[in-house]
């Protein structure tokens, strides 16, 4: 559970990413800028393989050594700044600690974080990351350290000074920049009012609120024609083993890689839009602690996939935090078993086929999912009456709660 902030308060960090314009100037330098990093990276990675099956420490402490005694033998390291290369060890240090951090904990195979392994040159992507030494921002200008000068597309305002910025390129060769200001609460106006919100397949997001709802937006079904046309073309393509591919397939990747980009656009604007007018209309929020990754393995992957839970999840919370909004996130073991009306649990779990709750102690009779979302009330100690602004009839019964569920 997370509560609102103070007023005009530090809550954390947050990305502010840009566009830029890159000038065949500023590219070819950003990317004489990643090969070094690139190339350290990967020396990283062979000092501790090397030191692991040594049984020695590999520390950050050696691996700064190992940076300072490069840049010192190699002229070619030394033409480009040391900021970039320096944040590379300090993150090649954290990978390493927390994957053997994971394997000292005994933690199952699935769950560990991966060692940091090699970036090959045609599949990396650019990535340079620049402390607070090495950007500076003149005149609507990003200039790195080095010389390089790039445009920024502001399409908004930066809320504070950044801290550090983020120079990547995606897989499209478009070219952004991601700046880490602090986070401050931005307070909306009061209303008084609370909701509770299931998430689901069949709709994306099922609340207490009719006017709140979101339902399944179906991006991923819309371009799903259009995707499968330059699929087909890169499977009549495809290059034999051990040959370079042709243009045309190149071509084919990339219009397929532009669809996928615009469906995840398209599904992160939907998320976020929905999430603002939730925020901006209730004061706490009953949230289904739902994790959807589970649903990969069954028939509905594919639907579950294009309505995209965790992410409108994410950007729900996100929002909410952002404008101090009180946010309850509640277990969701058995929302579907349970009554809104007077807490009654049935005693087989519902199939998925039956979409109404009908209740065998009050005979209260409801949509599956509405019932769910105003489960999530009870659960999270709020009024039921959700925004439908009618109490339920009789005394208000709390449902069963299951072991780790918070009353708050």
């Amino acid at each position: 559970m997370t509560t609102p902030s103070e007023a005009g308060g530090v809550i954390g960090h947050a990305r502010y990413t840009y566009r830029l314009r890159v000038s065949s100037t500023a590219r070819t330098a950003l990317l004489a800028e990643w090969v070094r990093c690139r190339w350290i990276w990967n020396e990283c990675c062979a000092r501790s393989k090397k030191a692991y099956a040594d049984g020695e420490a590999c520390g950050p402490a050696r691996l700064d050594k190992m940076l300072t005694e490069a840049r010192a033998a190699n002229a070619w390291l030394r033409e480009g700044s040391s900021v970039p290369q320096q944040q590379v060890v300090r993150a090649f240090a954290s990978s390493r600690a927390k994957a053997l951090k994971d394997i000292r904990d005994r933690l199952p195979q699935r769950q560990r974080a991966g060692m940091p392994r090699h970036k090959k040159k045609r599949v990396a992507a650019p990535s340079l990351n620049y402390t607070r030494h090495g950007f500076r921002l003149k005149n609507g200008r990003l200039c790195l350290a080095g010389g390089i000068s790039l445009t920024v597309v502001w399409s908004r305002g930066l809320p504070a000074p950044p801290s550090s910025v983020r120079v990547h390129r995606d897989n499209l060769g478009h070219w952004y920049a991601s700046f880490v200001v602090a986070a401050t609460v931005e307070d909306l106006p009061a209303t008084g009012r609370a909701i509770g919100i299931d998430w689901g397949v069949r709709e994306t997001a099922t609340t207490t609120s009719d006017a709140h709802d979101l339902a399944h937006p179906g991006h991923g079904r819309n371009a799903a024609q259009r995707l499968a046309r330059y699929q087909r073309m890169m499977a009549r393509r495809k290059p034999k083993r051990g040959q370079s591919a042709s243009k045309g397939y190149e071509e084919a990747k990339r219009q397929a890689a532009k669809v996928h980009k615009k469906v995840a656009r398209r599904r992160q604007d939907t998320s976020r839009k929905w999430a603002k007018r939730v925020v901006t209309d209730h004061d706490v929020l009953a949230v289904e602690d739902f994790r959807p990754k589970f649903l990969a393995k069954t028939t509905m992957a594919r639907k579950a996939a294009d309505a995209a839970i965790g992410a409108t999840k994410a950007a729900l919370i996100e929002m909410g935090r952002k404008h101090g909004r009180d946010i309850r996130l509640v277990h969701p073991a058995h929302t579907t078993m349970d009554c809104a009306q007077c807490g009654a649990r049935t005693k087989h779990a519902l199939p998925l086929s039956e979409r109404t709750y009908t209740c065998t102690a009050c005979g209260t009779v409801s949509p599956r999912d509405k019932n769910s979302a105003r489960v999530m009330l009870i659960r999270a100690g709020l009024n039921p009456a959700g925004a439908d602004r009618a109490r339920a009839a009789g005394p208000p019964v709390r449902s069963r709660r299951e072991p780790g569920i918070p009353s708050r």
